[in-house]
C-alpha cells in the first residue's frame, strides 16, 4: 500500500478537497459522466477523512457539469483561438489542461503557494507550454508573469473561486484584468445569496473554516463596474436534461432555485 501524503491545506484552499471528492465519487458510478482515474488516486491517497464532507448526489452531480461546462468554454475559446493563452485561477487538483489540451495553448496554474506544492506531489505536469504560477489570485503582480504574451488571445477561468472573495476583491481582479488584458475572456461562477448562505451551512458542517461571501444577483452585475465589461452568455445546471437530474427538473419551475448556481462568461475591454 502506498504511503500516505500529508496535506496542510487551510481556509479556503481546503475546499478543493470537496470538488476533488466529488470527481472521485463520480467516476465510480456506473452511469458516470466523467472517469478521472487520478482524482480517485489522490482520494485515496491523501490523509484526510472524507467522509465529512455529507454530498448528496445532486450535489455532486452539479459540481461535475460545472466542471464539463467549463471545459466546454476553454475548448470553445481554443477552437476560436488555436495558439490562445489559457489561465486557471484557482485551479486546485484539477486536470483541466490533460482534458482541453490542443497541443499548441500556453497554459499556466495559478493557485495559492501551498497548493501548488500538494499539487506537484500528484500531476507532474509543468511543460514548455505548461506552467504553476504559486500565487493568490488578489496579489496582482503574477499577472507581470504573463503579459509578455500579449497580444496572443486570453482567457481567465475561475471555477469555484470568486464566491470566496468579497464583491470589492472580485471587481479589483476584474477591472486589474480588464486594464492588462484589453479583450481577454473571463468565466466563472456564481451563487445567488441563497446558495452563499446554503452553502454556508455546508461547509460549517463539514467543518471547514471557509466561508462564501459573493452572492451574485444578476449575471448583469459585474457590467456595473465598467462599460467595458460585456457578458456574453451565461449557464444554469437546471437547464442540463440528463437523466440523472430528471428529479430535479422540478426546480425549472421556480426561477429563485432555477438560478442559484450558474457558469457566466464576459468579454473585458
Amino acid at each position: 500500500m502506498s504511503e500516505k501524503i500529508h496535506q496542510s491545506l487551510n481556509g479556503v484552499s481546503k475546499t478543493l478537497l470537496m470538488t476533488l471528492y466529488a470527481r472521485a465519487r463520480e467516476s465510480q458510478h456506473p452511469d458516470s459522466m466523467l472517469k478521472d482515474d487520478k482524482a480517485v488516486e489522490m482520494v485515496n491517497r491523501l490523509d484526510y477523512d472524507f467522509s465529512r464532507f455529507q454530498m448528496h448526489r445532486h450535489d455532486e452531480i452539479a459540481v461535475i457539469l460545472r466542471m464539463r461546462k467549463f471545459d466546454d468554454h476553454v475548448r470553445d475559446f481554443l477552437s476560436r483561438n488555436p495558439d490562445g493563452v489559457v489561465v486557471h485561477i484557482g485551479c486546485g487538483l484539477d486536470t483541466r489542461f490533460e482534458r482541453v489540451d490542443n497541443g499548441r495553448v500556453e497554459w499556466f496554474d495559478l493557485d495559492m503557494p501551498e497548493v501548488i506544492e500538494l499539487r506537484k506531489k500528484f500531476l507532474q505536469t509543468e511543460s514548455s507550454r505548461h506552467h504553476l504560477i504559486p500565487r493568490s489570485a488578489l496579489e496582482f503582480d503574477w499577472m507581470d508573469e504573463i503579459s509578455h504574451l500579449k497580444p496572443r488571445p486570453f482567457l481567465f477561468i475561475a471555477e469555484g473561486v470568486f464566491v470566496y472573495f468579497e464583491e470589492v476583491q472580485v471587481k479589483g481582479l476584474f477591472l486589474q484584468l480588464k486594464e492588462c488584458f484589453p479583450g481577454a475572456e473571463l468565466v466563472f461562477d456564481g451563487q445567488s445569496p441563497f446558495m452563499v448562505w446554503a452553502n454556508n451551512m455546508q461547509l460549517a458542517v463539514a467543518k471547514l473554516e471557509a466561508r462564501l461571501h459573493w452572492g451574485v444577483k444578476s449575471g448583469r452585475d459585474p457590467e456595473r463596474w465598467s462599460a467595458d465589461i460585456k457578458l456574453l452568455d451565461e449557464w444554469n445546471f437546471y437547464t442540463e436534461d440528463k437523466e440523472n437530474l430528471k428529479e430535479l427538473r422540478w426546480i425549472r419551475a421556480i426561477p429563485a432555485l432555477a438560478k442559484a448556481s450558474s457558469v457566466f462568461h464576459y468579454r473585458l475591454g
